[in-house]
């Protein structure tokens, strides 16, 4: 039986892959959150891989507050950046397939159309900056890899757009949500069912991907739909803004080109379908 190591198991992707596991009795799940594995301590790291056989490592630890990063950068990069490069090396030493997760970030959202794997990087936040570090180490390392690239993630887990618009619907809030930014919204438990799909295949197409739902969206438009198919529109004071004043910039544009995924691995769902059948399910 093939085991799957699961770094950040308590972040919100790191649930995703939780909920998702119970599809694949076939695997030995090991999920392990940051304080119980600290990717920034190569020590730690190798001490683990020594101990268990991992054949794959999802890798879902990560430093995710972009506002944060602004005033963080050194957190930002130990964990974004010499982070994955540890579980990189680990993965090397050891033999096991990394899966690693990066961001519409790296980016700089000028942008009109879908962004390929083969597109220049220019990232315009340190949040962006860790995570193409990362990617980097991780190149640099490996020959053989799977990096996926993904956009504005969300779930029933953890600290989400998706969630807040539902708790400020509740709390019958007046929202002004800007329509400037267009990308797409992701379930996050596509992305870890992709994933584990991929692992199940026993697929050895290596390399660098994006995947996010289908579609395109702004900010707003993502909240109209939240707030209209859970039919609490009625609650809220819903305002359009143009410039949202954040502390990180953030890409206008970072809608990604999901065709090299598709092609390998299979389609992928429109997130307007997605979200239906999350609220559906919650």
């Amino acid at each position: 039986m093939k085991t799957i190591l699961v770094t950040g198991a308590n972040g919100q992707l790191g649930q995703c892959f939780q909920k998702q596991s119970k599809k694949f009795p076939n695997f030995r799940f090991l999920f392990c959150s940051s304080k119980e594995l600290d990717i920034s301590s190569k020590k730690s790291i190798t001490a683990f891989f020594q101990v268990h056989k991992i054949d794959f490592c999802i890798n879902c630890a990560a430093y995710t507050n972009v506002e944060q990063a602004e005033n963080e950068q050194e957190k930002a990069f130990l964990i974004n950046a010499d982070g994955a490069m540890n579980i990189a090396e680990a993965c090397k030493e050891f033999g096991a397939t990394l899966f690693h997760f990066s961001t519409d970030y790296v980016f700089n959202g000028q942008s009109q159309e879908p962004y390929k794997e083969t597109d220049e990087v220019d990232p315009i936040n340190v949040y962006g900056a860790s995570k193409i570090k990362g990617e980097e180490y991780i190149q640099e390392t490996l020959g053989e890899y799977f990096i996926f690239r993904t956009s504005w993630l969300y779930s029933e887990f953890g600290h989400n757009f998706f969630r807040t618009i539902l708790r400020k619907a509740d709390e019958k809030a007046e929202l002004n949500i800007t329509t400037t930014q267009l990308g797409t919204p992701t379930n996050a438990n596509d992305l870890a069912d992709y994933v584990l799909c991929i692992i199940a295949a026993g697929s050895k197409k290596y390399g660098l991907y994006h995947f996010s739902n289908e579609g395109k969206a702004t900010w707003y438009d993502f909240a109209v739909e939240i707030l209209n198919y859970s039919k609490k529109m009625a609650e809220v004071t819903l305002n359009k803004t143009g410039f949202f004043k954040t502390l990180a910039e953030r890409p206008e544009y970072s809608v990604l080109s999901k065709e090299k995924a598709i092609k390998n691995f299979g389609p992928i769902k429109d997130w307007k379908i997605s979200l239906h059948q999350l609220i559906d399910e919650n």
